[in-house]
């Protein structure tokens, strides 16, 4: 089904022309419960993964053993699914409190290789913002399913660029983790809906004169609009203007929850602008304007709004690839 985000209330390259130098494309993904295909853009769905390829495997070191049952994590999601638009009998809420609630130990130790689980398959012609080596039409994307690796505690995330002409027999049933460190690490099967957009800068990284001219504007339209609540005001820039919510690929990245960092390529030192954001909202209530037309329906509201299940960082993460050479190293931003 089509998503079609609703033009901006304001034209801001109109009120603001410099804002022309900072504009970029993206590409919203509007994920949706469904069953995707292999051969399908998907967010969670079936990889068209080789045969004879290994699967993606978490080798770091750190805790494994111990968390939530994939299968639990599920099982509570179709619960809550079949539960849509009604309230749960005793015997649902007794289960997910057990499903919810249980950890599980398993003999697995903090050295052993388990399975990566599949976030994302992303075709060139679907997403018109996949911005990817020459020639390699599909991006593959794992992460481990613990929020544990390194020093700073972060995911674990595999890319796989990919000719799809390449590959020959497809692999049947594909390798799961039994446990997960939380099922927010889990991404729920989804359909997704591309659409593109255009974005502009975040605030915070605006010339500061552009900056002051934008702050000016916005306090004159409270002013206009004094009986309306600042909570609600749905023409902010930052909320309403520039950075669209939800999962998408290219665009601008937003830092409202901590100053803006260089996130620059290790090898060529390029600024790596970021290649999929996974927010864990569609659309929240500074960001209301960005709702779908086709999804501005009381009965949609619980799944459109959180469709992915995911919940990385404080909500947001953000892989960032080198324009210069997509082989490059990727790294990882969150807020």
């Amino acid at each position: 089904m089509t998503r079609t985000t609703p033009p901006r209330p304001y034209d801001v390259e109109a009120l603001f022309p410099a804002l022309a130098e900072y504009r970029r494309t993206a590409t919203r993904l509007h994920p949706r419960p469904g069953d995707p295909k292999s051969r399908d853009s998907s967010v969670a769905g079936p990889m068209l993964w080789p045969a004879d390829e290994p699967w993606p495997e978490c080798t770091a070191v750190h805790p494994k053993e111990t968390g939530h049952l994939l299968a639990d994590v599920r099982r509570a999601r179709r619960i809550h699914a079949a539960s849509e638009g009604r309230q749960k009998t005793e015997e649902e809420t007794a289960l997910l409190a057990t499903l919810q609630a249980g950890s599980h130990d398993l003999a697995i130790g903090d050295a052993d290789p388990i399975p990566m689980l599949a976030v994302a398959q992303l075709w060139a012609r679907d997403i018109p913002d996949l911005a990817g080596p020459e020639g390699h039409d599909l991006l593959q994307i794992f992460w481990c399913p613990f929020e544990v690796h390194g020093p700073d505690r972060s995911v674990d995330v595999f890319l796989k660029w990919r000719r799809s002409d390449d590959i020959g027999a497809v692999l049947g049933e594909q390798p799961e983790p039994v446990v997960v460190g939380s099922p927010e690490c889990v991404p729920q099967p989804c359909e997704v809906h591309p659409e593109q957009i255009t974005e502009h800068e975040y605030l915070g990284l605006l010339p500061e004169d552009l900056r002051e001219s934008i702050a000016e504007w916005e306090e004159e339209l409270l002013d206009e609009n004094e009986e309306e609540a600042e909570a609600d005001f749905p023409t902010e820039y930052a909320g309403g203007l520039s950075l669209a919510p939800g999962w998408k690929v290219g665009g601008f990245a937003t830092w409202h929850l901590t100053d803006p960092r260089p996130v620059d390529c290790a090898v060529c030192g390029t600024s790596m602008p970021p290649l999929l954001t996974a927010h864990y909202v569609e659309w929240d209530p500074a960001s209301e304007s960005w709702a779908p037309r086709e999804d501005v329906r009381p009965d949609l509201f619980r799944h459109v709004i959180t469709p992915t299940g995911v919940y990385l960082g404080r909500g947001s993460l953000r892989i960032h690839t080198c324009p210069a050479d997509p082989f490059h190293p990727h790294r990882l931003s969150f807020q």
